[in-house]
């Protein structure tokens, strides 16, 4: 069995989803009553929140390289970050990391293409929101992703960082969450990904592209709109790789 390391903490109530997650997947998968070993640094995330205020993306590529050095030196074989936002630097961090890492955005990627589904819904931070790392993955497969309009980035990125981030899921958020995927939904007339706001596009599903939000948005869908949880699909593609 090949050794996962994770980039862990970032934040920490959805680094114990992964946990949780990889090893009822692992059992599932085996069958053999057995255990997955791997491996987690919980990196500091007020670092990371540092060095994305200050949009200093060098400073946290190499935070990240320093963390993921630390999970080779480990016995790691390969690796994943286990958050959404990170992944800003993803394309300067795999190249010069000492194993080989799966992406998160890949992944969900793969996972939307099989599900046919062509116009996205993108839920994060505003740092994944207005970040062109997604976009620039899901445009090579033709699916167009869109985010919600100004108020309702604003609305998503305050309640993550300030609730969910740390702990707090509260049932009036997960409302204005829905609320937010409603709006987006009510639209019909087709849009490009550079207009991205939900005044011009309908959706055929929401992109959960923060960790933290599958735990306040439990449920496969809503009102027949999909939900991908980048949690889920992350950990399915670390776990193949596990037993490959």
């Amino acid at each position: 069995m090949k050794t996962l390391g994770i980039i862990g903490g970032l934040g920490p109530e959805s680094t114990i989803d992964y946990y949780q997650r990889i090893i009822a997947l692992y059992r599932e998968r085996t069958g053999d009553g057995s255990y997955p070993e791997f491996i987690i640094n919980s990196v500091d995330l007020r670092k990371g929140l540092d060095f994305m205020a200050a949009n200093d993306l060098a400073g946290m590529a190499d935070y990240l390289l320093k963390g993921i050095g630390k999970l080779a030196r480990a016995g790691a074989d390969f690796g994943l970050i286990a958050a959404n936002t990170p992944h800003i630097v993803f394309d300067d961090v795999a190249p010069k990391s000492p194993i080989p890492l799966i992406s998160i955005i890949e992944a969900t990627c793969a996972a939307a293409k099989t599900r046919k589904l062509k116009r996205l819904a993108l839920f994060g931070t505003r740092y994944t929101m207005q970040a062109t790392f997604y976009p620039k993955v899901f445009s090579r497969e033709g699916i167009e992703l869109l985010v919600p309009e100004s108020n309702d980035q604003d609305y998503i990125h305050d309640k993550y960082m300030n609730e969910l981030v740390p702990g707090k899921f509260l049932p009036e958020t997960r409302a204005g969450l829905l609320a937010i995927v409603d709006r987006m939904k009510a639209t019909s007339d087709l849009a490009s990904v550079a207009a991205a706001t939900y005044g011009e596009a309908a959706i055929d599903g929401v992109i959960l592209a923060g960790t933290e939000l599958p735990l306040i948005l439990c449920d496969p869908d809503y009102n027949g709109i999909p939900f991908l949880n980048t949690t889920k699909i992350h950990v399915e593609a670390a776990v193949a790789k596990m037993l490959s």
